[in-house]
């Protein structure tokens, strides 16, 4: 493998986008998750599935949220790697796993509602729905201090991987995007067709499943959007390590892994659409609140016009 560590050096213009978009990520993130947390923890009475995936989503969020500055501050101080760095890059590698895991359950939640009604009370229900997530916080939480373990020892700067990257980044791929990808795909074909079939229905069915839609759409987009990118230019840096790049390819693929994570950190705070789309309760609790009377007023005014 061709060693690049003494050659590659974290471009200055990625520590000036990083702060540009590190500092409203950070702020707008920080301030939609806490108060989802609070809507849903404090201001809703029934327990939900939606409120309880969205009570983890948020959670997750909140794992980029705390990193953010931390990373920002290591590439631009060009930071060693120690044990502080690995701790924070644990956190840091546990929000996209548990991110697309959660927006897939959510999908595959609205697929069974819509294309198995008759079968949703058997397959859905809170209790369920929080053992599903106990079950991805302990198959995500080890898969991080996997896969920051395994990188190559004495990479140069913190959070910059100048030596490559780990086998085990497959199985992190393929384990927390590929599948949920195709999960959600075809969760979302499924839907389509489902609408299909039903343009005779009554119009309160067609209205729920219009807005089913909305929130699948929704969750692909954000899915899509924040890590599709991301986990492809990572393969590629992958099989440039394998193939044995040169030291300028490899440091251009750096560059891109370290701008498509930047993309990758706005699902803490496009997820802020799937609170409001996906349980009706969230939007009945959080309708006291200024920022949300427009909202509020503009789709309800929307539903209206639709009836």
């Amino acid at each position: 493998m061709v060693d690049c560590s003494n050659s590659t050096k974290i471009d200055p213009n990625i520590n000036i986008l990083e702060i540009i978009v590190t500092i409203p990520v950070t702020l707008f993130g920080g301030l939609f998750n806490a108060t989802a947390l609070w809507v849903f923890c404090c201001k809703m009475r029934k327990w939900t599935e939606a409120r309880i995936y969205m009570i983890n989503l948020a959670m997750a969020d909140f794992t980029i949220v705390f990193t953010l500055p931390f990373i920002t501050y290591f590439h631009h101080h060009e930071w060693p790697e120690d044990y502080f760095c690995k701790v924070v890059f644990i956190i840091h590698c546990i929000n996209m796993p548990m991110s697309n895991s959660l927006i897939t359950l959510i999908a595959l939640d609205r697929y069974i509602a819509i294309k198995h009604p008759l079968k949703a009370k058997a397959l859905r229900s809170p209790r369920k729905a929080a053992t599903a997530c106990l079950f991805l916080w302990l198959c995500c939480v080890p898969s991080a201090v996997i896969i920051v373990t395994t990188f190559p020892q004495s990479q140069k700067y913190c959070f910059y991987q100048s030596k490559g990257y780990p086998p085990s980044i497959h199985f992190y791929t393929f384990s927390f995007f590929f599948i949920p990808l195709l999960i959600l795909i075809f969760c979302s074909i499924q839907i389509i067709r489902c609408l299909k079939e039903k343009q005779n229905a009554s119009l309160w069915e067609e209205k729920l499943t219009r807005k089913a839609l909305r929130v699948i759409s929704v969750n692909m987009g954000t899915f899509i959007v924040c890590s599709l990118t991301f986990n492809l230019i990572l393969l590629v840096r992958y099989g440039a390590d394998a193939a044995e790049a040169n030291c300028r390819v490899l440091d251009a693929l750096n560059k891109a892994i370290v701008i498509s994570a930047l993309i990758s950190h706005l699902n803490c705070c496009l997820d802020a659409i799937c609170y409001y789309l996906v349980a009706k309760e969230f939007q009945e609790a959080a309708s006291f609140l200024p920022c949300f009377h427009s909202v509020q007023y503009r789709s309800n005014s929307t539903q209206d016009s639709q009836l």
